[in-house]
């Protein structure tokens, strides 16, 4: 892939200044990402903004699965079930140092709320809607094998479980790789950089951004434009249009992140809470397991979700009653995140209820807006998209824009087969971890360099390779650092720091800064520990 540091920033500035798009993404969630891919695989003349980091709303805050949700089947919402295993398959493949198997066991009690049988046919169905392609075709567990296979779960009242597949990834990474996916393809990016004004001139938007790191002012002319804005579509879409009319239902999700050790999961186990109607993952990560999520509505800005106690007692109740002898308590969680869903408005009483389809609307002055569905059909969504805008355009132009190229490799390093050969090769401890983690590539952070620590080499990467304009960036969405530590990474701060000083010029005062942001973004995620 080409580098896409500063320098390339940049340059893009430059060229956003200078030249007219066929298309601008507004938005670098996994959604903006897959349009401007798509696009731009074309031959689309692409750009993309975000006003933050990438991936920094809800693309880096979910549930980390590519799933057909098997949940939704009880919804009747089969086309959707059927289209998210389509897209789990291609993922795999297009994919596959991000996108990985991942076995499920779904406990079955007497008096749970979907009878064993009914769950068979679940099971079959969502067998079917796969065409038989899951990693395995699902199975059938006695009470004594379920226990067999997790002593730790409850066994009074048990009947047996089902085994299935599905899939974990990297939610932050998958989106962050998508975007260097639509540089390689000729999109000119930028993160940072905020939308003020839009206004259009016949049939040329003009748009108005300001550099959020320097606060220069951006003018970027394009003849469409996409908004990928997540769940700021009701906020953004109000600042552009007068009478604006709201889409969205939000719905704030959180997790919990448990040593493993303390929860020993041998495989992911779903949980329901049977008040609430609502499936409870518990998702085993190397030595840690993530716990999540709640669905509860959500109507203030976005950017202050947080996770609070009463969300926390939540998760805890509903692991407490699948693992009673686990003693798992608050004091166990190493951390917490929360996020958005932008889940499109409809009858729905209750947030759980609300349909994960995506929807593609353009409001009076021809903005095409994407928002809704699910992590796991991005791609597919990005394509409807960008279908949806080629019928605006002239004959020759949808005939020359016709092909897409997203089924190729989302890395031209990392195809499935080489990255199965890549990962297989005799390595232990970091560097193993590494290597699963970036294919070949993985063989750069590898190389020594200097006096540099395999971290800091992992942070030079991201530098030059992923816009990592600031240390929390790194923290946040680039490692684990952030989630998988009881400290948060901060023990690692100097050292990561001493990085951005070398490749960067960072000044004592922006290192003073972003450490004071780290512990801000701390204090208001895991608030709920001081509440009541």
């Amino acid at each position: 892939m080409n580098p896409l540091g500063r320098d390339q920033r940049n340059q893009n500035i430059t060229r956003m200044n200078r030249e007219i798009f066929d298309l601008l993404v507004i938005g670098g969630g996994i959604t903006g990402a897959g349009v401007a891919r798509d696009a731009s695989s074309r031959n689309m003349k692409v750009a993309l903004v975000e006003a933050s980091d990438f991936a920094s709303g809800t693309s880096s805050r979910s549930s980390k699965l590519i799933h057909g949700g098997i949940r939704y089947l009880e919804n009747m919402e089969f086309k959707l079930v059927f289209e998210a295993l389509s897209e789990r398959k291609t993922l795999f493949e297009i994919a596959p140092h991000l996108v990985h198997p991942m076995r499920f066991m779904i406990p079955m009690f007497k008096d749970s709320r979907v009878s064993f049988f009914k769950m068979g046919l679940g099971m079959w169905l969502y067998d079917v809607l796969s065409l038989f392609q899951a990693p395995e075709i699902h199975k059938k567990l006695e009470a004594k094998e379920t226990i067999a296979t997790q002593s730790e779960l409850k066994a009074a009242n048990l009947v047996g479980s089902y085994i299935y597949y599905d899939a974990y990834m990297d939610d932050d990474r998958l989106t962050i790789e998508t975007i260097r996916s639509a540089s390689s393809y000729g999109a000119v990016i930028g993160n940072y950089l905020k939308v003020q004004n839009i206004s259009k001139s016949r049939d040329v938007y003009v748009v108005d951004l300001i550099d959020m790191l320097d606060q220069t002012q951006i003018q970027i002319k394009t003849k469409q434009i996409a908004s990928c804005t997540g769940p700021w579509t009701d906020i953004f879409g109000s600042q552009i249009e007068k009478g604006w009319k709201k889409r969205l239902r939000p719905t704030k999700g959180i997790h919990l992140i448990f040593p493993r050790k303390k929860l020993p999961l041998h495989q992911a186990v779903v949980m329901g809470a049977e008040k609430s109607n609502r499936i409870i993952f518990g998702i085993p990560r190397g030595d840690y397991v993530i716990v999540g999520t709640t669905d509860t509505d959500f109507s203030t800005d976005p950017s202050g979700v947080h996770s609070e106690r009463a969300d926390v007692d939540y998760l805890l109740q509903v692991l407490k009653s699948y693992f009673p002898n686990s003693n798992v308590t608050v004091n166990d969680i190493l951390s917490s995140y929360s996020g958005v869903r932008p889940l499109v408005k409809d009858d729905s009483d209750n947030p759980n209820a609300t349909s994960r389809e995506h929807l593609i609307f353009k409001d009076p002055m021809g903005i095409t807006h994407v928002t809704g569905g699910k992590y796991t059909t991005y791609r597919k969504m990005a394509e409807d998209a960008v279908h949806a805008m080629l019928k605006d355009l002239p004959y020759e132009k949808r005939v020359e824009f016709k092909t897409s190229r997203t089924l190729e490799p989302i890395n031209d390093l990392v195809t499935e087969a080489g990255y199965r050969e890549f990962i297989s090769q005799d390595r232990t401890g970091e560097e193993k971890k590494l290597a699963e983690r970036y294919g070949p590539e993985a063989l750069s952070i590898l190389r020594p360099q200097g006096n540099y620590t395999l971290l800091q080499r992992e942070v030079a990467f991201h530098i030059d390779n992923t816009l990592c304009l600031s240390i929390p960036d790194f923290y946040i969405r680039r490692s684990n650092l952030f989630l998988y530590h009881r400290d948060h990474g901060l023990s690692k701060f100097d050292e990561i720091s001493k990085v951005f000083r070398a490749k960067l010029a960072y000044t004592d005062k922006e290192i003073g800064a972003d450490l004071e942001t780290l512990h801000t973004t701390i204090k208001k995620e895991m608030g709920w520990k001081t509440q009541n």
